[in-house]
C-alpha cells in the first residue's frame, strides 16, 4: 500500500469533511469518479465538480481547476492520470487544501510528498467509497 495517512487520518478526513471537489469527476456514468461521487453525495456529502470539459454535474456548477472553485472545500478528491499530480498539487498548496485524497490507481510519490510537505494530509491510493463504506 502507498498510502500516506494513517487509519486515524482516513477516519478524521471522512467524518470532518462536509464537501469535497472532485478533480476529474465526470458526468460518464460507467466512471469510478461518478459512481464514487454520487455514493459520497447519497451519504451528504457535497459534491463539487471539478472538470473542465463540463458546465455542471449533479447540479453543481464545474470548474476548471482546484483555483478556480470560489466556496469553501474540506477534501480535494482526485481521480486523474498520476502524470498531472504536479500541477493539481500546486493547485492544492495554492488553495491552502486541508486534505488531498488521491483515489486508488492515483500514485505520484514525489507530488504528494511536497503536498505533505506544504502541511496537506495525504491519502494516496485509496478509494473513498471503499473507506467510508468499510468504517460507516
Amino acid at each position: 500500500m502507498t498510502d500516506f495517512a494513517s487509519e486515524a487520518d482516513i477516519e478524521r478526513i471522512l467524518k470532518t469533511t462536509t464537501t469535497f471537489a472532485v478533480v476529474g469527476l465526470s458526468r460518464k456514468p460507467e466512471r469510478p469518479s461518478r459512481r464514487v461521487s454520487a455514493y459520497l453525495k447519497s451519504k451528504g456529502y457535497r459534491i463539487i465538480p471539478v472538470n473542465p470539459n463540463y458546465q455542471e454535474v449533479f447540479g453543481e456548477q464545474s470548474y476548471p481547476d482546484l483555483t478556480a472553485v470560489p466556496d469553501p472545500f474540506d477534501t480535494a478528491l482526485v481521480f486523474r492520470n498520476p502524470k498531472f499530480l504536479p500541477d493539481i498539487v500546486d493547485e492544492a498548496i495554492r488553495n491552502q487544501v486541508k486534505n488531498l485524497w488521491l483515489q486508488e490507481g492515483v500514485i505520484h510519490k514525489e507530488a504528494a510528498q511536497k503536498a505533505r510537505d506544504a502541511g496537506i494530509r495525504v491519502v494516496m491510493d485509496r478509494c473513498a467509497y471503499r473507506e467510508h463504506s468499510r468504517r460507516f
